[in-house]
């Protein structure tokens, strides 16, 4: 079976990542959506260096509804930034040392913070215990990693690190 559906959670996602795409419940778009649902992780199965084992799923859903609550308040801080005094950025670099090992989550935590405005994740050491990142306004540098632990990586941890 796990030849055939190598990813079954990552099939299922991509079916109704597709759906909801193309705002559609044909049938003919139920069966392309489950023909790329089933050929794209078939086709990529070997770039996964690990096999996916969700420990928590519900702590994931749960990560997702936070993640986006957070990429539609960032949104308006960043607005409110952009469009006031450019004296008021306080830009800056900060490194996040990472408590997650797995090369999954490390990938998830880094696209999170390129996914909320006003952050992006720059650079992973090379042994992959420290994340670069880059803040448009960095009041706290000490506030913003721990924010980042306690929303985003604490939740990374219980979904995707052996305890």
């Amino acid at each position: 079976m796990r030849r055939l559906l190598p990813h079954p959670l990552v099939s299922a996602g991509l079916i109704a990542t597709w759906l909801l795409l193309v705002n559609s419940l044909t049938p003919g778009q139920v069966l392309l959506g489950a023909l790329l649902g089933w050929g794209i992780p078939l086709l990529t199965r070997g770039f996964w260096p690990e096999p996916v084992r969700l420990r928590r799923p519900w702590v994931l859903l749960r990560y997702l509804g936070v993640l986006l609550w957070d990429i539609g308040t960032a949104n308006v801080q960043v607005a409110r930034l952009v469009l006031g005094p450019p004296e008021a950025l306080r830009p800056g670099f900060v490194v996040l040392p990472l408590r997650l090992r797995s090369e999954l989550g490390v990938s998830i935590l880094a696209n999170t913070i390129c996914l909320t405005p006003g952050t992006v994740s720059a650079r992973l050491s090379a042994d992959g215990r420290e994340l670069l990142i880059h803040a448009l306004d960095l009041d706290d540098p000490q506030a913003l990693i721990q924010t980042i632990r306690d929303r985003y990586e604490a939740p990374l941890l219980e979904v995707f690190d052996p305890c």
